[in-house]
Formats: C-alpha cells, structure tokens, sequence
C-alpha cells in the first residue's frame, strides 16, 4: 500500500498513548511498514533517530527508514521499563527495547533506550517523534531498588 491517502483511511482512532506504542512495536513484530507508518502523525515536522544512524524528518524520509529496517523482516524487539510523562495532549515515554538478532553465534539481545513521543490529533494518539540510542544490559533498571525523589 503506497498511496498515503489509502493508508490514512485504513488507520483506526487510537486512544491512548499506550495504545499506539503498543501498536508500534506490533507492527515492527510483524515486520509491516504499512501499520508502522500508521501510528504517525501526518505531519511534515516527524522525526525519527534511530541508534547510530541520522535523524530523519518529515514522512517519506521516516517512513524508508523503517523501510529499510525492515527489509530483512521482522523486528523481533520487546519492551521494557516504560516510565511515562503524560498531558491531556502529550505523551512522552523512556522505554528500553530488547531486540533479538540471530548471528552465526547464536541468539543475541541488544538493548536499546528509547524515547517516544505522542500528541493527541484529531485522528487519536500518534507518534511524533522516535529517539534511541544503543545501551547496555546495566541500563535496565533494577526494579527492585527504591526511586528516589527528585523533591
């Protein structure tokens, strides 16, 4: 599917933020562009880093990213620690994402921290912009630790 018109009326109304979030990382699951792209805000002013790779703004140049991402399949990534910072129109989640690669030496998980972020449109929630950075196994948190507070 394409046409941007076409795929703009296929995108259902998306409630939440954690709705689109979780429809983002399902569609890279399924390694499909389309439902990828669908969870975005149809705005020239979109952004997307990916780890080691350049920004890319606007929705040709965010949706081949993900093209080329996806070009060898699926994603096979989960998430984990999402911290939420949420507004009657924003949303701005810190998640960390476990991808599995398989290499010739076997089965290998990066983790990566990610930041998504989320405006309510007149279409639902979608996704406006997509930061990460590669990290490593110590940036997961431990959950049993107490949070400290800042105030």
């Amino acid at each position: 599917m394409n046409d941007p018109r076409a795929l703009k009326a296929t995108q259902a109304l998306l409630t939440s933020a954690d709705e689109t979030e979780a429809s983002f990382y399902d569609a890279l699951r399924h390694g499909d562009l389309d439902k990828v792209m669908a969870v975005w805000a149809d705005d020239e002013e979109i952004a997307c880093v990916p780890p080691s790779a350049p920004r890319t703004v606007g929705t040709v140049a965010v949706r081949a990213a993900f093209e080329a991402l996806l070009a060898s399949g699926p994603v096979h990534i989960s998430i984990e620690h999402v911290r939420r910072m949420e507004t009657a129109v924003c949303a701005i989640h810190h998640v960390t994402e476990r991808v599995q690669v398989m290499t010739p030496e076997g089965l290998q998980t990066a983790f990566v921290i990610a930041t998504n972020v989320y405006l309510r449109t007149a279409q639902g929630w979608r996704m406006v912009a997509h930061h990460a950075s590669a990290g490593m196994p110590q940036d997961i948190p431990d959950i049993s630790e107490p949070r400290s507070i800042l105030h």
